[in-house]
């Protein structure tokens, strides 16, 4: 099943364009925390990608982002005893730290 897939499937959203978006973002998130030094790997015909490892990583990132909606950036919330803070890109700090950085050796 794709992310796309997964998205429609728990979010019952038919609007494609904007799942897909989610789901770039969240790749694009993922691809600068991993590669902060160097360049994101790319396919054969150039496409960038993440790695496998992370596929459920970008799927869950791209449901954080879709459960913000109308609240994008919210920095901190407190009503009827419910608190909400949101900040690192938008997507939950939690997530983040799944993502090892990758790092070389310069000889």
């Amino acid at each position: 099943m794709t992310i796309l897939e997964r998205l429609k499937m728990r979010t019952g959203e038919t609007n494609e364009t904007l799942l897909n978006d989610l789901i770039e973002t969240a790749k694009n998130a993922i691809l600068s925390y991993r590669f902060p030094y160097g360049d994101w790997p790319k396919d054969d015909q150039g496409n960038t990608y993440v790695e496998d490892r992370y596929i459920d990583l970008q799927f869950r990132m791209a449901m954080d982002l879709y459960n913000k909606i109308g609240a994008e950036g919210q920095t901190r919330s407190v009503e009827n005893g419910i608190t909400r803070e949101y900040d690192a890109s938008w997507i939950s700090k939690q997530l983040y730290q799944e993502i090892t950085p990758y790092c070389g050796v310069l000889l």
